[in-house]
């Protein structure tokens, strides 16, 4: 059967940007695999019970990434998502440089995503594609989605690997507004993807509705059933399937 595999830079990016397409594709039992980048060792931690896991500056989080582990097994598990690798690399957290620019914080470790040759890195992701042999691939698009470091390196990274591998198509996580060419309508698994939200509780703060979540500076977004992509390569797709032909 084909399957697909998804990219993503730190745990909980899965859930918020693809999390219902993941539920859907799992149920119909398509070999769904996600790989995910880091642990999010430097990410910020919402929960004031939590807070003793936030890194400090300069330091490399282990604790919180240990942390997120969970938090993504038990976000894959509510999902139904049972095939899952990371790719080995560490957080790079977020700064600004001197012209607003979004680049990787100034004491990233040595082994920091962004700071991975794309080669060498696609080359690792490369060997995981070419186990799974999926139809498809997906991840961001060039910017990352916002700019993050992770995300921009992860869109790199994919872009080579699949072509290293020979993976027929690739698709980007989009917005409704960015001319998407799949629509994904997975409101049937809608409360599977704000139980996954929750397990990111680290990250996220879900509203008791599960109406909306918001992120650490307290920016309230939907929580939508239908998600949206962009095929960049490949046969074309059917406009509500990505592993369905046009």
């Amino acid at each position: 059967m084909p399957g697909l595999v998804f990219v993503h830079a730190h745990p909980d990016d899965e859930t918020i940007d693809d999390g219902g397409t993941l539920a859907l594709y799992a149920a119909r039992g398509v070999p769904v695999t996600l790989v995910t980048c880091t642990r999010g060792e430097q990410g910020e931690v919402i929960p004031p019970a939590l807070a003793h896991l936030a890194p400090g500056p300069g330091e490399v989080g282990h604790a919180l990434g240990e942390w997120r582990e969970r938090e993504l097994a038990a976000a894959l598990a509510a999902l139904g998502v049972t095939r899952h690798r990371y790719l080995g690399y560490v957080d790079s957290g977020m700064a600004y440089g001197p012209s607003g620019d979004v680049v990787p914080a100034p004491w990233s470790p040595p082994d920091a995503f962004a700071l991975a040759p794309v080669a060498e890195a696609a080359e690792r992701l490369a060997a995981v594609l070419r186990e799974a042999a999926p139809d498809a691939v997906v991840t961001y698009g060039p910017d990352g989605g916002y700019g993050h470091p992770d995300h921009v390196q992860a869109h790199r990274v994919t872009m080579r690997a699949a072509e290293l591998a020979g993976v027929p198509r690739v698709f980007w996580t989009v917005r409704a507004d960015a001319e998407p060419t799949v629509r994904v309508d997975a409101t049937a698994y809608l409360p599977a993807k704000v139980a996954a939200m929750r397990a990111h509780a680290t990250q996220l703060a879900v509203r008791a509705d599960g109406a909306t979540f918001a992120l650490s500076n307290g920016e309230e977004f939907p929580i939508d059933g239908v998600e949206w992509y962009r095929q960049v390569a490949g046969p074309p797709s059917a406009p509500d399937d990505l592993l369905g032909t046009a």
